[in-house]
Parts: C-alpha cells; sequence; structure tokens
C-alpha cells in the first residue's frame, strides 16, 4: 500500500514534506478505509520509511483504528510511537495462526524500534513500591516482571549498598511497615511501641492514612526532596497553629532526618535551582554502559545506571532507547526540566516535545559543548566507562572459563547455553530434579525447571538416583526427539551464525549438559538419550563431588584436569546452583506433605478444606495457635470441624 503524500520530490529544490498521520484527519480517514476487516498484519512506519512498530490481528481495521482513536489514553511509549507514524502496510493472512506466525518471523527479521524493548537488567536493583496493596510495601528487588501494574518501580539503581543504608534511613523517618508479615497475630510488635511502624499488622492506622504516607517517601524516589521538605514544613506550622505539639514535634524530626539524608550529596552545577537529568554512554567490545546522574536543586539525589550489547547499533540509538524507556516508567512531576546529553539524539525534537507534554511543562534536552554543564557530563561519561570496565572484566572472566571448558571437553565450538541437573530427596521420600541454565557463563533464571520425579520405583526407603536422572533426561528431551523424528535438521544449531533462523527460536537447545554426579549418572542419562535416539546430538558430561572429576561418554577414566582451573570451576557453579535449586524445591514439597499430612488425621478434613486452611492461615503454626472463633470464618468449615482443629491441636 503506498503513499505519495508522504514525500514530494521537486526537481529544482529535492525537498519532503511530511505527514504524520496523527496530525491529518483526511489521510488517516483514508488510510483506515484502505484497510480490510480480515486477520493479517500491521507495520507502521515513519517519514524515512523505517519500521516503528509490527502487529497482528485478528481483524486489522479495528485494530489499527485503536491505536488513533484512543490516542490520548495510550501509554507513553506507544504515543511517542503513534507520533511518528506516516505509513501504514498490511499483510492479510488466512487465519490468525498464521498472522502470529508471520508477526513472529518479522520481529525477528526487522527489529522495529518500538517492538525491542530493554529487558530488565538483572545486574542492578530497583526500588519496588506496591500500590497494588491495601497496605504498600517498599522493598529492593531485581525483578520487574510479573507484578501488579498498579506497583511502581524506581531505578535500576547501581550502588545496593547506598540504596539499602537510604531505605534503612527512611524507614527511620517514617512510620513504615517494617516487615513483610506480622510478628504476632493478635497484637503489634516492638516497632509500633517506639513509633517505628504505624500498627499496619493489626490495621491501627487506615489504609487511607499510611498510603499518605508513603505518598511522601516516593517523592524522595522522584528526586522531589525539596518539595517533600517544604510540604512538611507546612504541615509542621499547622500543627503548631493547632497546639499539637507532638505531631509538630514529629515531623520537625521528619524534616531534619530528610536533610540529613541528602547532606553528603555535594556535587553541584549552575543554576542550582534548576533541575537536571544528565546521560552518558560508553561502549566496548560490543557492550555498552549508560549512566544517569539525577541532580535536583544542584545536588546528586540518584544515580541509575544501564548495560546493553550492541548488536551492530549506533551507540546513540541505544542512548535515545534507554532516555525514552526510562521516562516511559516515570510519573510526569520526575521529570526535570532540563536533560544533558553528550551529543544530539536522532529525535531530539519529538522527544522534546514528549516530554514537553508528559511533563506539562516546558523540558529541554541540551548538548553542552563547554563550561560546568560539559564538565558535568565528563563526569557522568567517566563515571560510565568505570562500570563498563567492570562489566567487561566480568565478561572476561567468563569468556575465559568457556574457552578451558571447551579445550578440557575438546567441543568444536564453544558452549553457549549449558544445562546443569541434580536430583534431590530424604531415602526416597519428595524426590525432586532441578534443571538451571547459565548463558554465556551467567545464571538464566527465567529458564530453570523443576521436576517431580514419578517413578514408582523411587519410594520412602528407596531411592534411585540413576533411575531419576533417566526420567528427567527422557522428559527433557522427549520433544527433540520428535522432532528428529519427523525430519528435523540439528545442523541448523551447530551452523547458528549462518542460519537464517533466529537463534532465539532455538534458544531450548543446549550446547553442553551436565550431570551432577559421577560415571553411573552419567550412563544413567546416556541411556535415555539413547531411547530418544539423541545420543549423538547432544553434548554431555558429568562432575563427581568427591574430587571434582570429569566424566564423558566413552571414557571409563575421569579427565585429566585441575580442580582450580577456570573450565572446572565453571562446571563446579553450574553443579552448586543446581544443588541448590534441587534443594530449596524439595524443602519446599516436604513442608507441604508434612503439612498435609499432619491435617489429614483431623476428623472431618479433605484436601480441599485443608487447602483452605492452609491458604487462610499460611502455616501449620497459625492453625496451632488460632481461636475456634478464627478457625470458624475459614470458607467451608463449620462449627463443628472447627472444634474439631481446634482439640486436635490443644489435647492436655
Amino acid at each position: 500500500m503506498s503513499n505519495p503524500s508522504i514525500k514530494k520530490i521537486d526537481n529544482k529544490y529535492n525537498f519532503k514534506i511530511e505527514y504524520k498521520l496523527i496530525n491529518n484527519k483526511e489521510l488517516l480517514k483514508s488510510r483506515l478505509s484502505e484497510i480490510p476487516k480480515s486477520s493479517g498484519c500491521y507495520l507502521f512506519k515513519d517519514i524515512d520509511n523505517n519500521l516503528l512498530y509490527i502487529g497482528k490481528s485478528k481483524t486489522l481495521r479495528s485494530r489499527v483504528s485503536s491505536y488513533f482513536n484512543n490516542f490520548l489514553d495510550l501509554t507513553p511509549r506507544l504515543n511517542l510511537m503513534v507520533r511518528q507514524i506516516t505509513e501504514i502496510e498490511i499483510i492479510i493472512t488466512d487465519s490468525e495462526y498464521e498472522a502470529l506466525n508471520l508477526e513472529s518471523n518479522l520481529i525477528k527479521t526487522n527489529k522495529p524500534y518500538f517492538n525491542i524493548l530493554l529487558k530488565d537488567d538483572k545486574k542492578y536493583p530497583y526500588l519496588c513500591i506496591t500500590w497494588s496493596e491495601k497496605y504498600p510495601r517498599i522493598f529492593i528487588t531485581r525483578r520487574r516482571r510479573n507484578r501488579n501494574k498498579l506497583d511502581r518501580y524506581y531505578g535500576p539503581y547501581v550502588d545496593v549498598g547506598v540504596l539499602r543504608k537510604t531505605l534503612f534511613t527512611i524507614k527511620k523517618i517514617f512510620p513504615l511497615r517494617q516487615r513483610p508479615r506480622p510478628v504476632y497475630k493478635d497484637r503489634t510488635c516492638l516497632n509500633y511501641s517506639i513509633g517505628r511502624c504505624p500498627g499496619v499488622c493489626q490495621e491501627i492506622i487506615s489504609s487511607e492514612d499510611y498510603k499518605k504516607t508513603m505518598k511522601q517517601v516516593s517523592m524522595i524516589f522522584q528526586g522531589r526532596n525539596n518539595d517533600l521538605e517544604v510540604f512538611l514544613e507546612k504541615k509542621m506550622f499547622q500543627y503548631s497553629n493547632e497546639l499539637d505539639y507532638e505531631k509538630a514535634a514529629k515531623v520537625r524530626d521528619q524534616i531534619s532526618g530528610l536533610k540529613l539524608l541528602t547532606e553528603s550529596q555535594k556535587i553541584s552545577i549552575p543554576d542550582s535551582s534548576v533541575n537536571r537529568d544528565i546521560f552518558g554512554i560508553v561502549s566496548e567490545k560490543n557492550v555498552a554502559s549508560i549512566q544517569i546522574f539525577q541532580m535536583r536543586s544542584g545536588k546528586l539525589i540518584g544515580r541509575i545506571g544501564y548495560s546493553q550489547k550492541l548488536n551492530n547499533q549506533d551507540e546513540i540509538l541505544i542512548l535515545q532507547r534507554v532516555l525514552e524507556e526510562h521516562y516511559m516508567n516515570v510519573e510526569g512531576v520526575e521529570i526535570p526540566s532540563e536533560i544533558l546529553l553528550q551529543q544530539k539524539l536522532p529525535k531530539q525534537t519529538t522527544l522534546e516535545d514528549w516530554l514537553t507534554e508528559l511533563r506539562k511543562k516546558k523540558v529541554k534536552l541540551i548538548n553542552p559543548k563547554r563550561n560546568k554543564k560539559y564538565a558535568t557530563v565528563e563526569m557522568v561519561l567517566k563515571n560510565a566507562k568505570l562500570e563498563l570496565d567492570r562489566i567487561l572484566n566480568g565478561i572476561q572472566d567468563n569468556e575465559l572459563a568457556i574457552e578451558d571448558l571447551t579445550q578440557i571437553l575438546e567441543l568444536s565450538d564453544q558452549p553457549k547455553r549449558i544445562e546443569g541437573y541434580d536430583i534431590s530427596h530424604i531415602q526416597g521420600t519428595d524426590p525432586v530434579a532441578s534443571q538451571v541454565v547459565f548463558i554465556d557463563g551467567i545464571p538464566s533464571k527465567q529458564n530453570y525447571r523443576k521436576y517431580k520425579i514419578k517413578d514408582s520405583n523411587v519410594f520412602l526407603g528407596h531411592s534411585d538416583d540413576f533411575a531419576s536422572i533417566y526420567e528427567v533426561i527422557l522428559r527433557r528431551f522427549r520433544k527433540w526427539s520428535r522432532f528428529k523424528n519427523n525430519g528435523g535438521d540439528f545442523s541448523i544449531f551447530r551452523d547458528k551464525k549462518n542460519s537464517k533462523l533466529s537463534n532465539e527460536l532455538f534458544s531450548d537447545w543446549p550446547d553442553l549438559i551436565m550431570i551432577d554426579g559421577g560415571k553411573g549418572q552419567l550412563n544413567a542419562a546416556i541411556k535415555a538419550l539413547i531411547e530418544l535416539n539423541l545420543e549423538e546430538e547432544v553434548t554431555i558430561c558429568s562432575l563427581a563431588k568427591k574430587n571434582e572429576e570429569i566424566f564423558i561418554p566413552g571414557i571409563s577414566k575421569p579427565l585429566n584436569t585441575d580442580q582450580n582451573q577456570k573450565g572446572v570451576l565453571l562446571l563446579r557453579r553450574i553443579r552448586d546452583e543446581a544443588h541448590r535449586f534441587a534443594l530449596s524445591f524439595h524443602r519446599n514439597k516436604r513442608s507441604k506433605r508434612m503439612n498435609r499430612s499432619q491435617l489429614s488425621q483431623i476428623v472431618g478434613l479433605g484436601p480441599s478444606r485443608i487447602k483452605e486452611l492452609l491458604q487462610h492461615f499460611k502455616s501449620i503454626d497459625a492453625i496451632r495457635i488460632a481461636s475456634k472463633e478464627e478457625l470458624s470464618k475459614v470458607k467451608g468449615l463449620g462449627k463443628n470441624t472447627a472444634d474439631e482443629i481446634y482439640d486436635y491441636f490443644h489435647e492436655i
């Protein structure tokens, strides 16, 4: 679908006229009317014919129209995207399933600007406030996924030590809940008595009042310390005028604590009344380090960091993406009036307009070339370089370990994805297995898997690690056996560089698997692979604990290695992580079984009522100390059953 109106070329002047669809109602209406109502994919493009976004829909016209009809209600990211659309291309498919496959392939091939977002950087911590809860919690986390959309995240912060100290100080200044769970069921703890907690566990403070306090705390992480100080001073004078001197004194102490919190922030630049963010990026060996310094009223109140692989992209485009995503995740009041950058961004004017609309006040993107503002940008770049050196040193260590492991096992290619397996049980009870995944020598926890051993020959008093390993490997690679039997070509995994298919499609395929154990465990895994007809496809080894010995197929004796060489140390890290993960899962499973086993002895309690009890009280100890009235409040429990439970735990 062409659009001759997008670029108008004149032989004399060679100029182009830009028609952004959102600003041209007639052209937009014409384009939308041309879109069919069938299933397919839509491609949004900008003035330079660059792909902005690729999507799919069962009903193309209504889906594409929704971007423009609800323009003001879109998220900041989509709002910014729609502002740049000058052309819409359509590819029709016969079904929604075909559209899904086509969309996936198009995104992987073209990597449109607004489809590919920066992933969470688990290296750096975030601060989270759970506004979705009745009494919000505030805590440090390294993951932003799978949480309620009402929760707010601040960061990522470069120095977790400083962040912990800040949070500790804040909990001394403001009365906040100090624990994720109450110490006592029916009374407050010491924190309430000394004024550190407002009695959240017993709901002494209302949810509305507690959220007001948390709102003040959030202002600190928004960089609005001065605004908060002014607010608290007004509140202190109000209490003083009302002769409520006790409350006024508490607010006075909060103001003093707030000043102490920021007194160590000595870095300053001219125009101290102006709020600024300073962005800087440096790159080396395909890795970029980005630093953001947040300066409010001349003081450094926050230092945020990102790292990102360049993948042949210009580092300034990476910096622009970081800037966009950083401000997509903040409130308008957090955006400063000035943003200093080391050089001009490709979409700088568009970004200024977008940020101005978010902030409701003018925002300038400045590229200083001299004086103190330039020196400040240079300071940020020095910090980014320091962090990049630290990142590269870690990467270099992993690369050396992988290279050494490649030589030890005599592999043709360096293993990118390594999987480790371990079994955990106590004399055959609650047998489980773990699968951990290391990519480029770094744990990839989102790819970990747990297995409950189903073999009937493994039971109380009879453990069989060999049978358990055999079962796990059989279950893990069964789908790949089907892939091979259906004519699948495994050479695409070995020749990833030359494959036209995206590596992400095959991220589940390991370059190496490691079994925790000796020759016996290794043979059990090989037996499973032979049954699956994959013994020639899978590269496998085992690591025995006793002497840290490595075994490989076809050789009865362990390989001649040093326990402390880098490749062996990498396998040991994987083995220890697999053991930790398996043990954690086993303990959890055993604890649940023991709880259910104890409750199942009570007359009138079946599986569904046991489930309701544990969901309500969370633990056996809480059920044990509960009163008859509290027990009777559980869904599905009558008075007689509540009496039976109470009597069971209170027999003399």
